[in-house]
């Protein structure tokens, strides 16, 4: 999630509509472990040409993302016979809507596509993931360290290449800051140093801080670090539910604390709340929660706002913890050339010649504002990664990443609903924690899915 990947300007279009929402929407669709179709049934068109769905080009918005999709197309092309074809599929379709599972419940996936690690268990369960194990060289399997290509494996075998790690962080506008008479040594280092200064902050056309309010994969997303923080899980070490914990009901409550306070807006503007250029740079708010692409996309689409970065704030006696998410490209393991397909996404992202390392760092650095997910990328990027905004990510908010969760869509629902009835239906942070937590029993009492990390 990530989480939310989404390109500057667009509805992940902004990079992509605001959430995730879920891809249970109507029909037969891939649901929770299961998919609900009937025997796969083969595409009609033509093997030698692999469809690769994804959100980006041709069509896109952002136009470094789209050339370097396009070009990374046309450097294979060049060089197989088996061609492979960009299906750009609209954010609003492809992350909001249930084109892409309602494409693998007729037997009509694509052959390559891709998924954050929020959403990977559906299609793991599903059984329509490839082992991409096979492609990829043992010194390329190294390159990635095991805390970025985790939740893309399942018994060793790795089933997904990340093509970005993208930690969360909060930016703020540094005018606002001197409107309200507020410095650097006023940048906030705990949850009520927050929630004062976002009080500070906010005036009759302005508000003081903003977080995601949309149901969906990607508010999830950004919701698990402050759980974290304070000690919370949603699973103990025993297989059960562990959200009725006081880490999970504060993290609850300082969502909430701030809509009630009106330091946070309940409608957000543009994308949502991955959408900085929307939001902060329009000055509806003055610090907001997002991601590391919010750097490029406030370069491109916000480039005479001065904006500062700085790492999440911590509760009292808690620990700083954020959030590391990023798409990973994956292959169906029931698409017409598995074989091509798997070859196709090693030599794209995880083959140890210097174009796919130099592909990595091309993405992460002028595609977008992105951290590597390859040790020999971050090497080859060198300064990029150190200097100015990114150097910020790398010193300061990476060191405390932890890898997005991978939920089965039924876990995720059930913590959904938990933020969204006390963030912004005012339920008591402490009764809804409990509640979600005998559904999250219910549910993984019953669980015969990979593990869920």
């Amino acid at each position: 999630m990530t989480k939310f990947d989404r390109p500057a300007g667009s509805p992940r279009s902004s990079l992509l509509m605001p959430t995730r929402r879920s891809l249970l929407a109507g029909g037969a669709v891939l649901a929770g472990s299961a998919v609900l179709s009937a025997p796969y049934v083969s595409r009609a068109y033509a093997a030698e040409t692999l469809k690769f769905w994804q959100f980006y080009a041709p069509g896109g918005e952002v136009k470094p993302q789209v050339d370097w999709f396009t070009a990374m197309v046309d450097s294979w092309n060049a060089q197989n016979e088996t061609k492979v074809e960009l299906v750009y599929v609209p954010n609003s379709e492809y992350m909001s809507g249930s084109k892409l599972s309602t494409a693998f419940a007729s037997g009509q996936g694509p052959d390559i596509f891709v998924i954050s690690p929020g959403d990977f268990l559906r299609y793991y369960n599903g059984g329509v993931l490839l082992d991409l194990t096979p492609f990829i060289t043992p010194e390329a399997q190294a390159d990635f360290p095991e805390g970025v290509i985790a939740s893309r494996k399942v018994d060793g075998k790795i089933y997904g290449v990340p093509m970005e790690l993208e930690p969360m962080a909060f930016y703020y506008s540094k005018k606002a800051f001197e409107d309200a008479k507020l410095g650097e040594s006023d940048i906030p280092k705990t949850w009520d140093e927050l929630l004062e200064v976002a009080k500070k902050l906010t005036t009759g056309d302005r508000y003081g801080v903003l977080f995601e309010t949309g149901p969906g994969y990607y508010q999830n997303f950004t919701w698990y670090p402050f759980m974290w923080q304070g000690g919370g899980e949603f699973q103990g070490a025993d297989g059960k539910s562990a959200f009725n914990s006081p880490g999970v009901v504060q993290a609850l409550k300082l969502w909430q604390d701030a809509i009630n306070s009106g330091a946070a807006p309940r409608q957000l503007l543009g994308g949502g709340g991955g959408d900085i250029a929307a939001n902060l740079g329009s000055g509806y708010c003055a610090m907001q929660n997002v991601g590391i692409w919010g750097i490029s996309a406030m370069d491109n689409n916000a480039k005479d706002v001065p904006y500062g970065i700085f790492k999440l704030p911590v509760p009292a006696g808690g620990k700083y913890v954020t959030v590391g998410g990023g798409w990973a490209f994956v292959a169906n393991a029931k698409g017409a050339n598995t074989e091509m397909s798997g070859k196709f996404v090693a030599w794209a992202l995880a083959s140890m010649d210097k174009d796919s390392i130099q592909r990595e760092v091309d993405w992460c650095t002028v595609a977008k504002s992105d951290m590597p997910t390859r040790t020999s990328a971050l090497k080859l990027g060198g300064d990029a990664f150190q200097k100015g905004n990114l150097g910020i990510f790398s010193r300061d908010i990476l060191p405390g990443t932890r890898g997005e969760p991978r939920l089965p869509p039924e876990v995720y629902k059930i913590i959904s609903d938990a933020i969204q009835q006390t963030q912004l239906g005012g339920a008591d942070p402490q009764a809804t924690a409990a509640a979600a937590s005998q559904q999250l029993d219910a549910f993984l009492a019953t669980y015969k899915g990979a593990p869920m990390l």
